[in-house]
């Protein structure tokens, strides 16, 4: 009994089994969708990633050593060439100003003596005592020390005042050096502030530019920048204008690139077409469209098409030769914008090449259909 109910199960399975293959026999062989290459213009471009700013840009510092005692403008207002921006009240050093003042002293003592000497020797001169080349070389010393002595002056009133005499506002007065706009004033008044000089940049007032001149200033990795030549155009987006782009013209490669992130990086500059709807406010974050390479009109296909051979890393396409019948054709690949390649050999317009990684619809139907 127990014999007849395992050959029964065994016979049910064995059944079961032969149904099963007769419905997987029974499928249709699998289909794919094919695409045909394409007529297109391709453009290969790169970013580059950079900002905006003015062409002309100034930072005005004082000629002498002060305190800000007034500031007469607001960052952003709009300046002329000489218009003044803030004065500096000089607070001068006590041990300069001392040794100024004591110079002054002594010059004036010099001149005293001088004096005396030129007036004695005048009397000789004119009763015919000494002779004229002897009393010209008196006089001379007499003249020399009182320009002695207004140069001590002069020297003094600079280190006390900042200027000389009533000429006064030269070196207090803080003027604009270009017409354009005020972009910063780093100052507040009641700030010490110090004049260039040979060992000391010196304290920035104000920094004023041209805003109707500016320019895109970027970096591009070295494996596009030999692609790239001066004069060309680019388009530059700008994060906070939004669904616009400003017409550029390139002007500048740098010839010596720096190492950022493992990257050699060249900075590059174009000048940029401004449009009076819009107003660029210097150091706007901006990218900069490149076109790298364009083809117009050439045999294409869509990138997802290809295929590359484990062992040799070669593209390859699929190309239907009958019902189910497919042939790998090796293909030659030109430029590519990262959706459409184009085919240099290979293929022909006519060819239907396997979508490879899409099955067709049949397909999904009978699937669908298998799991419930």
């Amino acid at each position: 009994m127990k014999r007849k109910i395992i050959f029964g199960t065994i016979t049910v399975l064995l059944v079961a089994v032969l149904i099963w293959f007769g419905k997987m026999n029974s499928k249709s062989p699998v289909e794919y969708e094919t695409e045909t290459p394409f007529k297109t213009t391709i453009v290969k471009k790169t970013v580059a990633t950079g900002k905006v700013t003015p062409l002309e840009e100034v930072e005005i510092k004082p000629q002498i050593t002060g305190i800000i005692d007034k500031i007469y403008l607001e960052e952003g207002a709009k300046v002329k060439k000489g218009d003044l921006i803030a004065k500096v009240r000089v607070v001068p050093n006590e041990q300069s100003l001392a040794s100024a003042r004591g110079r002054v002293n002594s010059v004036q003592i010099q001149l005293n003596n001088a004096k005396i000497s030129y007036d004695r020797n005048k009397a000789l001169y004119d009763k015919g005592v000494i002779s004229r080349s002897e009393f010209e070389a008196i006089e001379l010393t007499y003249n020399q020390a009182k320009q002695d002595l207004v140069n001590a002056q002069n020297d003094y009133q600079i280190i006390r005042r900042g200027s000389i005499g009533g000429g006064g506002g030269a070196n207090t007065n803080i003027r604009a050096q270009i017409s354009g706009t005020v972009l910063e004033i780093p100052v507040k008044e009641g700030d010490q502030v110090i004049q260039s000089n040979n060992f000391n940049a010196g304290t920035t007032i104000a920094s004023i530019a041209d805003m109707t001149k500016m320019i895109f200033e970027g970096k591009v990795d070295e494996a596009e920048v030999g692609k790239i030549k001066k004069d060309i155009d680019l388009d530059i987006t700008l994060g906070a204008v939004e669904d616009k782009k400003f017409p550029a013209k390139l002007n500048f490669v740098a010839p010596k690139g720096t190492e950022e992130s493992g990257s050699v990086q060249f900075t590059i500059k174009a000048d940029v077409t401004l449009d009076d709807d819009y107003f660029l406010r210097a150091g706007y974050s901006a990218n900069a469209e490149i076109v790298l390479e364009q083809k117009d009109s050439v045999m294409s296909i869509k990138e997802s098409l290809l295929q590359f051979d484990k062992k040799t890393e070669k593209p390859f396409v699929e190309v239907k030769t009958g019902d189910d019948e497919y042939e790998k054709r090796d293909v030659k690949l030109g430029i590519s914008d990262g959706i459409n390649v184009e085919i240099l050999e290979g293929v022909a317009m006519e060819d239907k090449i396997k979508v490879w990684n899409k099955k067709s619809k049949k397909e999904d139907d009978e699937e669908e259909e298998e799991n419930s």
